[in-house]
């Protein structure tokens, strides 16, 4: 059974839909079947695959929806082993439409269970909200990629994040766990940036990852191109860390995502011992 992993964030600008077409383009180079499944209605994982907007093309919308079986939606996509189910700006309006059904928070769920043993990953892009698309996706996965930066105010975020998540686990996913916490956009040179790293490392222990994302052009251009940042530039640091993110995680297995609840009575403390210093640069 391929393993679904949701990469979600409810803070928008942390390297969320960077993450996952980054993550799912390393597990292809890896040799392993991977499906990357655009749950956002802006698209950009998507777009960031070479899927440019075309409204007659069957989407995620068409999924969620059940108009069309997943197996129906899948697209291949440029890089060997990568295969997409696209979405569209339609997927706003599952919001509304599926909000008086009794099975809303299942319908990915229902439609993924058909196609997961095609693949040894699914990795899931969620929207940065905390709606229905991203409830679907929850309620889907075997676990949750928290992506952050290492700002003060994103320690709020996840607090919240682990709380829904914890919801969830309880009331409609038992089985729900946290992957870990990714650093994106990770800049080694500032106090701040050492000082939430640090005092996350103290918190999550190895659930925070090894591995750290930097901030990086290449990252940034490769999506204009519709390709991973492996695809577009293999040697730069962004695709060579993401190469690692995905080795950190496929030597983890499965028995790797625990509770949110563990980390979130972790992080409790954790925004109230940060103080942001005076001095934000190292010299």
């Amino acid at each position: 059974m391929g393993r679904i992993i949701a990469v979600a964030n409810q803070k928008g600008g942390v390297g969320k839909t960077t993450t996952a077409i980054n993550l799912a383009a390393s597990f292809a180079a890896a040799e392993v079947p991977t499906l990357l499944v655009d749950c956002d209605p802006q698209s950009n994982s998507s777009s960031g695959l070479g899927f440019l907007k075309d409204p007659t093309r069957q989407s995620t919308y068409h999924v969620l929806t059940g108009e069309a079986p997943a197996h129906q939606v899948i697209r291949e996509s440029s890089l060997e082993g990568l295969w997409v189910i696209p979405a569209s700006k339609d997927l706003i309006g599952a919001n509304v439409e599926l909000v008086s059904d009794d099975d809303r928070a299942f319908r990915l769920r229902a439609a993924l269970e058909a196609i997961r043993d095609r693949f040894y990953y699914i990795v899931l892009d969620c929207p940065p909200a905390l709606d229905l698309l991203t409830l679907n996706a929850l309620v889907a996965a075997d676990s949750v990629l928290i992506p952050m930066q290492a700002e003060y105010f994103a320690l709020e975020g996840v607090s919240e994040l682990l709380d829904t998540i914890e919801r969830i686990r309880q009331e409609l996913n038992p089985n729900l766990g946290v992957e870990g916490v990714v650093l994106t956009m990770y800049d080694d040179r500032t106090n701040l940036a050492q000082q939430v790293t640090q005092e996350l490392k103290n918190f999550f222990g190895d659930r925070l990852f090894d591995t750290t994302i930097p901030r990086n052009v290449r990252l940034a251009e490769a999506p204009s191109y519709g390709k991973p940042a492996l695809a577009y530039d293999p040697r730069s640091r962004g695709a060579e860390a993401y190469i690692r993110l995905a080795k950190e995680i496929m030597g983890r297995g499965m028995a790797a995502a625990i509770a949110p609840a563990d980390l979130n009575k972790a992080l409790e403390p954790t925004a109230e011992t940060i103080e942001e210093p005076a001095e934000q640069t190292t010299t």
